[in-house]
């Protein structure tokens, strides 16, 4: 199966590398470029990509806002920022907006290459201690009273705990063997929550579980 890839940067020869890597691997095909932002939007409805490779930082529309419209539109494509800086706040924002995970520019072509399947496949592209940070400060922005989300009574004991663990940063791997169950059952209870919380991905799962207080930055 190919993977349709629209590449948004305001940097021509950024948008050349990339599709020059992508292109060399049989099952990428770049569907688009765009400059700023605004374009980023319009391409990403016309060419219905299944990845966007978004720039944060672009003039007239900047890639935090241009995710945002891209999620309220009901685009399924997942959204893979790149940024210069690991973790700036851009990333934050972009994240909360409905990105699916980052990369920094300077990534290897091959990581790059296996970064975009990654996200095709509907995993969230973020290493378990950069979460750990990325959500840690994020927590730290939040009011102390919150509401708690209606969805969250739907989840069951055991999904809840699965809930709280990738809130932690724990890995599929690593939430098998804390709660004494498979991976295969780990991935189980992973896409039920995300079904019956209506979000996209366990970034934006985790992300609602820091909102409404189910965990905070101090738990492990």
């Amino acid at each position: 199966m190919t993977i349709r890839v629209l590449l948004c940067d305001d940097q021509a020869l950024v948008r050349s590398g990339f599709r020059l890597i992508l292109e060399a691997r049989p099952d990428l095909q770049v569907v688009g470029e765009a400059e700023d932002g605004a374009q980023a939007v319009r391409l990403a409805a016309q060419t219905q990509p299944d990845v966007i490779l978004m720039d944060v930082r672009m003039p007239h529309l900047d890639g935090v806002e241009a995710t945002r419209q891209i999620v309220a539109a009901g685009s399924p494509a997942r959204i893979l920022v790149l940024t210069t800086y690991d973790l700036d706040e851009y990333v934050y924002a972009a994240i909360r907006a409905g990105a699916s995970g980052f990369l920094l520019k300077d990534v290897q072509p091959a990581q790059l290459a296996e970064a975009i399947r990654v996200i095709a496949a509907g995993d969230a592209l973020l290493a378990p201690s950069v979460t750990r940070r990325l959500l840690g400060q994020f927590a730290r922005t939040l009011p102390e009273q919150r509401a708690i989300p209606a969805t969250l009574s739907a989840l069951t004991e055991r999904e809840a705990d699965v809930l709280r663990l990738l809130a932690a940063g724990l890995s599929n791997a690593e939430l098998a063997g804390r709660l004494y169950i498979s991976e295969a059952t780990v991935k189980s209870h992973v896409s039920s929550l995300l079904r019956k919380l209506g979000v996209r991905d366990r970034v934006q799962a985790v992300i609602l579980a820091y909102e409404a207080g189910l965990v905070t930055p101090q738990q492990p």
